[in-house]
């Protein structure tokens, strides 16, 4: 049996002490594809070092999160094509607009989603989208700015019309911890989405799934979102397993 995580982030400080041990027990509990989404220049050093430790179970993207944009953004830009021209990158992410920690650089914010946008058509690679508190203005640009390859809307919690509007645009549903929240809504009306919509995400260390709430996440835990899967798409564990992680080989062509 074969899992995905399409977003987790195992290189963050809350790992530092054992990075190595979190690794190999999501490989051996199947977890054995993990996708890391970057979020700025200061650890693609840590992420590269670590494709080269496990070459088979991590793929890197490339990309400046939209909680780090600041007045150096163009830098940062200029980074992530750096990294994607000499490297093995399989998505431009994660990038989007974050209007729950900051409001006043939307202008920046939008001008490092576009560019990024632009970086990820040239290099025919998806996108991976953080989206929080900014659907409408993530909306709006995606309609004006064609995304050639697709990608997923990370950690979707939205209503079903805008996962409607979402897979309109070419895009897929990463599904995280907030499916098996009481308050997270999304499990309602899931079954109204075709599972080939689906990848599977934990977004480690943040989003732990019940019954972990409140602990550090890693990505082993992605049995529980897919358990919650099982209840709402009426399908065995090895179905949701087969079926997430060829979405993703879909998605990212690995």
């Amino acid at each position: 049996m074969s899992f995905t995580d399409t977003h987790t982030h195992l290189y963050l400080e809350q790992f530092k002490d054992d990075l190595d041990t979190v690794i190999e027990n999501a490989i051996s509990s199947g977890v054995n594809r993990l996708f890391f989404p970057a979020i700025n220049s200061n650890y693609t050093d840590l992420m590269l070092d670590l494709k080269k430790k496990y070459p088979e179970n991590i793929f890197l993207m490339s990309g400046l999160h939209p909680c780090y944009v600041s007045s150096n953004y163009l830098k940062e830009i200029k980074h992530v094509e750096k990294i994607i021209n000499s490297n093995e990158i399989i998505a431009v992410g994660e990038i989007g607009i974050d209007l729950y920690w900051e409001k006043k650089n939307l202008d920046i914010q939008i001008k490092a989603f576009e560019a990024q946008i632009g970086i990820a058509n040239d290099h025919d690679l998806p996108i991976v989208i953080h989206c929080r508190e900014s659907f409408d203005e993530i909306y709006d640009i995606l309609i004006k700015n064609e995304v050639k390859n697709g990608g997923i809307f990370h950690c979707f919690s939205g209503n079903l019309d805008e996962a409607k509007k979402i897979l309109d645009l070419g895009m897929k549903l990463g599904i995280g911890g907030v499916v098996t929240f009481k308050n997270g809504k999304i499990d309602k009306f899931l079954n109204q989405i075709d599972i080939s919509n689906i990848v599977l995400e934990t977004d480690s260390p943040y989003l732990s799934p019940s019954p972990l709430r409140g602990k550090r996440n890693e990505s082993a835990n992605i049995k529980y979102i897919a358990e919650k899967l099982c209840d709402i798409y009426n399908l065995s564990f090895q179905e949701i397993a087969d079926i997430t992680t060829e979405n993703s080989k879909n998605i990212f062509g690995v």
